[in-house]
């Protein structure tokens, strides 16, 4: 007998209001001792993402954002503070051990596919090898995935053999095939062109409208920034700390044509104001350093 369930009743059906992936980061700090001498790359960070938020966070290249991003996901110890993940500690002052988990899975820039497997047996690497899923439990799902994502034709490639954007789909995939409580985002689409772009955020949007997973985004492009996600958080130059929260207010599902409308273009200059402030000071910083 044939399977009739559909992508959405094997991967998950549509989740209405999503019920776990608080992040709660208090006063978090973190101080880098590099041959002894003291660096504060994050300050007193306060933020709060809510169960199945989509939160960006944007600031100047070195403000602390990939720092904070890997104390969450429990690579990084923090000096000061204390991260929460639905009111369980996953990162403390008092920690000092790293406590990564299967709850936060994070998606890096520069890719991270077995080269030597297909999209699909990349999809149903982790979940067969922790003993999730059986390999026939993972594959359906994983091939709901690939087509939800517009990628199930694709199944059987290499890595190599597919463009850029279906490699960062798949990763993106396969960071959900395990259930995670929050998927970390690295600046994934840093490198691609603008269409390529469009066509993954819109497949990224797809899946987190079906799960509504928490996600906590970093990067430095505001059309993004803006376009994905429902808060926009700034930070200032380094040490960074939060500087502005902006709530997004464009109705979903989001489409391309909203990037060309007045309320984006407004909210895209409220952003680019914030983060262009602390660019300057950046760079005006680095200039004294230099003349030092």
């Amino acid at each position: 007998m044939s399977d009739k369930r559909t992508e959405a009743d094997i991967v998950g059906k549509k989740v209405e209001k999503a019920t776990r992936g608080r992040l709660e980061c208090n006063t978090v700090t973190k101080i880098y001792d590099p041959l002894g001498v003291n660096v504060l790359a994050v300050d007193s960070c306060d933020l709060e993402l809510q169960p199945g938020e989509f939160l960006a966070i944007c600031g100047p290249s070195g403000c602390g954002k990939t720092t904070l991003l890997n104390m969450v996901a429990g690579f990084d110890s923090v000096t000061k503070g204390e991260i929460k993940l639905d009111g369980k500690v996953i990162g403390s002052g008092k920690i000092k051990k790293l406590s990564p988990g299967p709850d936060r899975v994070v998606v890096f820039q520069s890719g991270a596919l077995f080269p030597w497997k297909t999209l699909i047996e990349n999809v149903i690497f982790g979940p067969v090898c922790q003993g999730i899923l059986s390999k026939d439990e993972a594959t359906k799902k994983g091939m709901a995935y690939l087509k939800l994502t517009g990628l199930e034709k694709f199944a059987d490639q290499f890595p190599m053999a597919v463009s850029s954007g279906m490699q960062r789909r798949t990763e993106i995939i396969r960071a959900l095939m395990t259930d995670p409580t929050i998927i970390l985002l690295d600046e994934p689409f840093r490198a691609m062109d603008a269409l390529t772009k469009s066509i993954v955020h819109d497949s990224v949007l797809k899946v987190w409208d079906l799960l509504k997973v928490s996600i906590f985004f970093i990067t430095h492009d505001l059309d993004e920034a803006i376009y994905l996600s429902d808060r926009v958080f700034i930070m200032t130059t380094r040490p960074g700390r939060l500087k502005a929260s902006i709530k997004i207010t464009l109705p979903r599902p989001r489409t391309p044509d909203m990037m060309a409308s007045d309320e984006f273009l407004g909210l895209k200059k409220q952003v680019f104001d914030l983060v262009h402030e602390e660019a300057v000071k950046a760079f005006e910083r680095g200039e004294k350093e230099m003349a030092k």
